[in-house]
């Protein structure tokens, strides 16, 4: 038998106020005090709030809960992992971590705190983000910068890439990569920045497609027409190559997972839509 939606929704309030008593055992822990509202994550996975440490200074703290089995790997460090990365790539630096479990297992993360705020409130935004041109070239840039360094992290290999296109589009789809090359991963609207440029949520950030960024912007712009029209203009030479078809078969295939679970059903149309015309 199924649940009844006041059940879903009790639970979910459960679960809401057990993430923020995680949230305050973590800015228990790394000594700062939490300023700002908590927000949530994709499927309340993950927790964060503004917070403030002893000197004064603004910070970020996150808290991710996982079953074990998931908590584990480079999508579990991704974030601490970036602080690798050239300074030249805007980004939250993380200054410490805390991990414990509670039936689940939990990963609390200090971060410095960027000056700038999402360009959406969702990763597929129904209206434009008119950007000035600056904020594209720095966007330019940064992907460029991003993608020539060296790492031993994988976002995806082409097993994976295979599998999700074949899953979501069909045995007929185009798969094979050509090019590979450090991406973010996961570049959506709510994880980048503007008035101030940078880039948030380096989870799954590895080798991948050469592309990948760029088609998953593309892919997030579908239901903004002009948005849409602005990211094919700015990365119509990689989009245009056969590995920049692949990708945006793959970035269409991961979002759409991720828009059929919220019932997202704009979304989903779309990145069929999109998916198919590039499987033809």
């Amino acid at each position: 038998m199924g649940h009844t939606a006041a059940e879903i929704a009790e639970a979910d309030r459960r679960f809401a106020d057990w993430m923020r008593g995680n949230l305050s055992l973590a800015a228990e822990h790394l000594a700062v005090s939490v300023t700002g509202d908590p927000v949530f994550g994709w499927q309340m996975r993950s927790i964060g709030a503004r917070a403030r440490d002893d000197s004064g200074g603004d910070r970020w703290l996150r808290v991710v809960s996982e079953f074990p089995q998931w908590a584990r790997g480079q999508f579990w460090t991704g974030n601490a992992d970036a602080n690798d990365l050239p300074e030249t790539i805007s980004r939250p630096r993380v200054l410490g971590t805390f991990e414990w479990e509670d039936g689940r297992c939990q990963r609390a993360e200090l971060s410095t705190l960027l000056p700038g705020h999402p360009c959406s409130n969702t990763d597929i935004p129904a209206t434009d983000e008119p950007m000035p041109f600056s904020w594209w070239s720095t966007l330019k840039d940064t992907l460029a910068t991003l993608a020539g360094t060296s790492t031993s992290r994988v976002h995806a290999d082409q097993d994976q890439v295979t599998r999700r296109i074949r899953e979501a589009f069909g045995s007929q789809a185009t798969t094979h990569v050509e090019r590979w090359e450090t991406v973010h991963g996961d570049l959506h609207w709510n994880n980048v920045l503007c008035a101030e440029f940078g880039l948030l949520g380096w989870d799954g950030w590895g080798r991948g497609p050469a592309g990948t960024d760029a088609a998953t912007l593309l892919c997030c712009s579908l239901l903004a027409p002009a948005t849409y029209v602005a990211v094919l203009s700015q990365f119509r030479s990689v989009l245009d190559t056969s590995t920049g078809r692949v990708a945006q078969l793959y970035a269409a295939a991961r979002l759409l997972h991720r828009a059929e679970r919220d019932q997202h059903h704009e979304a989903v149309r779309a990145l069929r839509i999109h998916g198919r015309l590039l499987a033809e």
